[in-house]
């Protein structure tokens, strides 16, 4: 992974990462000309077309853990981040499942994290 910036990640396959205030987390698109995503090319303030749609589950805690290993049903909760990334904003639309559902932000930088090559 290399800088693109100071907001975007550029990656293996094709892909750009932008990091998401919503989750938390980063999100790839893939942007290499063969199929997914367009991208402008501004690093400042990008725009990404179409829209981004991430769905997954929330990661399990301790105490869930410790409740199915003694046998208990627990079902994980769906995830959803579905955005528009336009001049260095993120539109976070009505289907998310985070707090910022539904409001429009800043594209941050990119953080600080452990797990990044080079840190």
């Amino acid at each position: 992974m290399s800088a693109l910036g100071t907001k975007l990640r550029k990656a293996e396959g094709g892909r750009i990462m932008f990091w998401c205030p919503g989750c938390n987390c980063a999100h790839a698109v893939i942007v290499d000309g063969s199929r997914g995503w367009t991208f402008d090319g501004n690093e400042h303030a990008p725009t990404f077309a179409p829209s981004v749609l991430v769905c997954g589950t929330e990661q399990i805690t301790n105490d869930e853990h410790a409740r199915i290993m003694a046998g208990e049903k627990i079902t994980p909760k769906q995830t959803v981040c579905h955005t528009f990334v336009r001049s260095g904003r993120i539109q976070f639309l009505n289907d998310c499942t985070h707090d910022l559902a539904g409001q429009t932000v800043d594209l941050p930088d990119w953080p600080n994290v452990k797990d990044e090559a080079g840190s």
